[in-house]
């Protein structure tokens, strides 16, 4: 019969501390948000889709989309829809 080896308490708390972060960092989905939006002068329209970051909600999305589109002379009209993927 072999000894039985023992591992510290501290130590497996922090090893499944460190396997739970990294699994619910791999497990969180993306999140795609289809928009419609416009450039004047010329006249531009897009529709696009694009992944934001955070939480997946339509307030979430016009909040990241209007701060990204704005930087470009861009106006955001529509979110059409946001999805997890």
């Amino acid at each position: 019969m072999t000894p039985q080896k023992r591992i510290p308490l501290s130590l497996l708390g922090a090893a499944t501390g460190l396997i739970l972060a990294s699994l619910a960092t791999g497990a969180q989905a993306a999140c795609y948000v289809e928009f419609k939006a416009k450039k004047d002068n010329p006249l531009q329209l897009f529709h696009e889709v694009v992944r934001i970051e955070g939480p997946c909600t339509q307030a979430n999305a016009r909040a990241q989309l209007q701060q990204r589109l704005a930087r470009q002379g861009i106006t955001l009209l529509k979110v059409m829809s946001v999805r997890d993927e």
